[in-house]
């Protein structure tokens, strides 16, 4: 499905900077933050406020179109990856963020000793650890 049928199916209005900014976190790799989209989203168009592609963000966030991560410690981050309850692992070196298939069976995946009375239908989790990099750095700053 293009970026205008996309936006078109969930109500949106269809404008450059949305279709751009869909563009950037459908070819990225990894999970970007907005100063990351914004420049991405410049070249591709002659100018576009930072705000602008906040809005396009939080307009796409609540669609469904695009799916907002905030990491304790970190900006938030944006990715295209949405819809099937996946989670993320951070590395507490250098940040890099990777995603995590659900971790037991479908959405929720996971359910808490108490529900308080919530229909639960997601579980946000968030592994943290250190990455290959920041491991192979931690033993070579150890020798």
């Amino acid at each position: 499905m293009s970026g205008e049928d996309l936006l078109r199916a969930r109500g949106l209005r269809v404008t450059r900077p949305r279709l751009a900014v869909l563009e950037v976190l459908d070819s990225a790799r990894g999970h970007l933050d907005v100063d990351q989209i914004a420049a991405q989203v410049r070249q591709r168009l002659d100018s576009v406020s930072t705000q602008a592609v906040y809005d396009v963000l939080s307009a796409l966030s609540r669609a469904g179109l695009a799916r907002r991560i905030e990491p304790a410690g970190s900006p938030a981050r944006f990715e295209a990856r949405v819809g099937d309850n996946h989670h993320h692992v951070v590395c507490r070196g250098c940040g890099e963020i990777a995603d995590v298939d659900c971790t037991v069976g479908e959405a929720p995946c996971l359910t808490p000793s108490q529900a308080h009375g919530f229909v639960l239908d997601e579980a946000e989790v968030t592994f943290w650890g250190l990455c290959p990099a920041c491991q192979q750095r931690r033993r070579e700053d150890q020798q």
